[in-house]
């Protein structure tokens, strides 16, 4: 009896395309599916003001095929295959890199007068199209962004055969590194001090009219609001901006809640820790002119929304933040704030109070400088400010081990173990002292240590470079912190390139288990039980700080 064949069962609901295979096994469009029913593609509700993209454009002008594809893989992103892409993001890459690549095409098409296909895809035609972007005017950074855009699309589609890749050689489809100089940037920096003591101060105020209860809720107060709630936790635009009215969820401990928030890209929620109001404190201040409480805030935010809840679209009724259009299009409807929104409501706050950086220029305020704002406070918050998020647990924990275990600066292997008890500290009982808690465990002076900004305000965070520092110490109180850092390196391997990640985060857990631990057990500064049971520890239940809800990649701390 022959053999049977197999069927493989297709989910109709998920966006395919509709090819075959000519004799070299070549990739061939289904020319009756081409155009497509529906050649608009919504991106539903996101972070961005673009709400979808038409590709009727592009067909009939010689790169059907290409289209088609390019359509069905964006279909792919939003309906969660392939990989997790946010909506916001497909957006990015189809208002940004995928539009300049297929008017790319359409040139080329144009000027070899004949249809292109999906075989034309080729590194040859990658080269060119960064030409044409390079001819475009645009920054090297704008180029780098369009450019990574657009290979995502193409990258997806290889992966599953629809194009060609070659992901080695000289013939790769897509060049290794083709804006060696477009990476160099740290991104954006924390805010001095004294800006960040001047802009929280100019965002109070501006803030102030939300507790009147004949205020006039606008998306501009809205967005004030928000960017107070993102100063004081920390997080990503896009999960603040979709808080839904159930956010805010019970904590086991008293006069704590806990923020709940959605991440799409992890297809998970992550909760932040704040400290709730007493009743006492409802009765005594009626409006907060001295301290700002996150959760006062956010519930006044959620019972102005509530009014409006019943006349929101569909699609926006759960969401935080929404407001009534007071001027202009749309007059009287009920909309969500957005990320634009929120842009311009920073510039004006800005502009209103006088607001200048350190080079006298005005202040730059967005979501990124404030979570870098919010992580260069790490040091404040771990020794007790008031202000409980997770990355930070309350009061410095009191230190129970007596030796402190430090790597100094040793010219050769740079990880020589001190293990010298702080005599002066004992003697005078100011254990901690000298050494500040961190997230890697402690720093004898993390503002001018040895990978320290050096710069007025500014704590060091180059978690990273803890362990070859001089001023790092250990304790036995402080494995759990450690072995948390332990593991998160190891989950980094799920997401980047694996020999990037041999290349700059492999050393790191064979330092912490050869040098660190196995020198302490040696000396018998840590017992084994400890030991184990710190490692077992991290592994469940890993430090708040090193958990991906607080951050996202280990990149901010290089």
């Amino acid at each position: 009896m022959g053999k049977r064949k197999v069927f493989l069962k297709t989910d109709l609901n998920i966006p395919q395309v509709e090819h075959s295979h000519d004799a070299n096994g070549s990739v061939i469009v289904l020319p009756e599916v081409i155009p497509p029913v529906h050649t608009k593609v919504n991106f539903g509700r996101n972070a961005t003001r673009s709400r979808g993209i038409d590709f009727a454009f592009w067909y009939g002008v010689g790169i059907d095929s290409i289209t088609y594809a390019c359509q069905r893989q964006t279909e792919r992103f939003l309906a969660q295959q392939d990989t997790g892409v946010e909506a916001s993001t497909v957006a990015s890459f189809c208002k940004g890199g995928l539009r300049h690549f297929l008017n790319f095409m359409i040139l080329r098409a144009t000027a070899l007068s004949r249809e292109l296909t999906l075989n034309a895809i080729d590194r040859a035609l990658i080269d060119d199209f960064l030409g044409y972007l390079a001819g475009l005017g645009i920054t090297t950074l704008s180029q780098s962004t369009h450019y990574t855009g657009m290979k995502c699309v193409l990258h997806a589609l290889g992966r599953r055969g629809i194009i060609s890749l070659v992901t080695t050689g000289d013939d790769a489809t897509f060049p290794r590194n083709p804006f060696p100089n477009s990476g160099k940037s740290k991104g954006e920096t924390p805010l001095p001090k004294r800006q960040r003591q001047a802009f929280t101060s100019a965002l109070k105020q501006a803030t102030l009219p939300i507790w009147n209860e004949d205020a006039v809720v606008t998306g501009e107060l809205l967005a004030y609001a928000l960017l107070t709630v993102a100063l004081h936790t920390g997080r990503n635009a896009t999960p603040l901006l979709e808080m839904g009215h159930d956010c805010l969820r019970a904590h086991p401990k008293d006069n704590s809640v806990f923020l709940v928030l959605w991440k799409r890209r992890g297809h998970s929620s992550s909760k932040v820790a704040l400290r709730a109001e007493s009743a006492t404190e409802r009765r005594l201040e009626s409006t907060p002119t001295i301290k700002t409480n996150i959760e006062r805030l956010i519930r006044r935010v959620l019972a102005h929304s509530e009014t409006l809840r019943a006349e929101a679209p569909n699609d926006i009724k759960d969401c935080v933040w929404l407001y009534r259009v007071h001027r202009g299009p749309g007059v009287g409807t009920v909309i969500v704030l957005t990320d634009s929104a929120l842009k311009l409501a920073a510039k004006k706050l800005v502009t209103d109070y006088g607001l200048v950086d350190t080079d006298g220029r005005p202040l730059r305020i967005n979501i990124s400088r404030l979570r870098k704002t919010f992580a260069n406070r790490i040091f404040e918050l771990l020794a007790g400010d008031l202000m409980t998020t997770a990355i930070a647990l309350g009061n410095t924990p009191q230190v129970a081990g007596r030796n402190y275990l430090a790597p100094s600066a040793d010219a050769r292997r740079n990880w020589q173990f001190m293990g010298e008890i702080m005599v002066q500290e004992l003697l005078s009982r100011t254990i901690g002292a000298t050494y500040k808690t961190t997230p890697m465990g402690r720093c004898g002076d993390p503002v001018n240590g040895q990978y320290a900004p050096k710069r007025e305000g500014e704590a060091c965070f180059s978690f990273l470079n803890c362990l070859r520092c001089k001023h790092y110490a250990v304790t036995g109180d402080d494995l759990h912190r450690l072995f948390s850092f332990y593991f998160r390196v190891f989950a980094e391997r799920t997401r980047m390139n694996k020999r990037r990640w041999a290349q700059e985060y492999a050393h790191i857990p064979r330092l912490i288990d050869d040098y660190i631990v196995a020198e302490g057990l040696r000396r018998g500064t840590f017992k084994s039980a400890v030991v184990e049971a710190a490692r077992e520890q991290a592994r469940r239940d890993p430090h708040p700080f090193w958990s991906s809800d607080v951050v996202e990649s280990l990149e901010m701390f290089a």
